[in-house]
């Protein structure tokens, strides 16, 4: 019997099929930087390297699921009744749905991601709510995405759509043309539709160190300048602030750029609507 002090994996003894525990996941990663319990050792040991590299990271995965929930929030409000999550990752505290639907019981939420642990984990969460449902699909593949009969069974297409990129496009290498990716779910959805999108920022050494570890352990990771970030949303009408850092962005408490640290510095975020 192992030493009851003894770390074991949160996971052992339940592997899903088609699941290689050797080979980092974006969502365990992110999940292990959260402080949960959905991931692997190999999860964690990219966790830790990261941190590492970046020790401020962990406090910005935080602001992540902060700005989630008020960018949700801001979209009820904005008369938003359509979710589509993409790369949504593990469940954790104040899912897309459960702001939504605090706002609106009648919110419609598509989470997807191609981790097949976040369709089992998602699955066991979203068993009696018949207004949210998670697919297994690759973000990379939008006619794939928007055309599974789970999202068009739950979704409709002539009502405005809130499409939401929280941390994937800059997992988009640049040979897989992330801004044409993004174009082709916009050029999908109707009038009167929104993009919520955030992503890593180059600030210098300590995030071309982050891209190092992350395209040494997964082949993904790029931190794109501000210029770049900002014509993701090219053509549409951003809300205010605008592409501001992540716990900028219409903040639950007056915030000030300049107490910012670094690791709070390495993500942009902003919200636009679809003309």
């Amino acid at each position: 019997m192992p030493d009851s002090n003894e770390a074991q994996d949160p996971l052992e003894g339940w592997t899903p099929t088609g699941i290689d525990v050797t080979v980092p996941s974006i969502a365990r990663i992110y999940d292990s930087l959260l402080g949960g319990k959905d991931n692997f050792a190999v999860d964690r040991a990219v966790a830790a390297e990261l941190l590492e590299a970046a020790p401020g990271l962990a406090e910005c995965a935080i602001s992540h699921r902060l700005i989630l929930s008020r960018g949700v929030k801001f979209l009820v409000e904005q008369g938003v009744r359509q979710f589509v999550d993409l790369g949504s990752g593990l469940p954790s505290a104040q899912n897309t749905h459960q702001v939504a639907q605090d706002g609106d019981p009648e919110a419609r939420v598509v989470y997807v991601d191609n981790d097949p642990i976040v369709l089992a984990h998602g699955r066991a969460l979203l068993a009696e709510n018949d207004r949210t449902t998670v697919i297994t699909a690759d973000m990379r593949d939008p006619d794939g995405v928007l055309g599974h009969p789970d999202l068009t069974g739950l979704i409709k297409a002539d009502e405005p759509i809130a499409v939401m990129m929280l941390g994937v496009i800059h997992h988009i290498n640049d040979d897989e043309d992330p801004a044409g990716l993004v174009k082709r779910y916009l050029d999908a959805l109707p009038s009167g539709s929104w993009l919520f999108l955030t992503h890593f920022l180059s600030v210098g050494v300590e995030s071309d160190a982050l891209e190092r570890v992350m395209q040494g352990s997964h082949k993904t990771g790029r931190f794109r300048t501000r210029e770049e970030i900002e014509a993701y949303f090219d053509g549409l009408e951003l809300a205010e602030p605008g592409v501001v850092y992540l716990d900028l962005w219409r903040p639950d408490v007056p915030t000030d750029a300049d107490s910012l640290d670094v690791g709070q510095r390495l993500v942009l975020g902003g919200i636009a609507r679809k003309p």
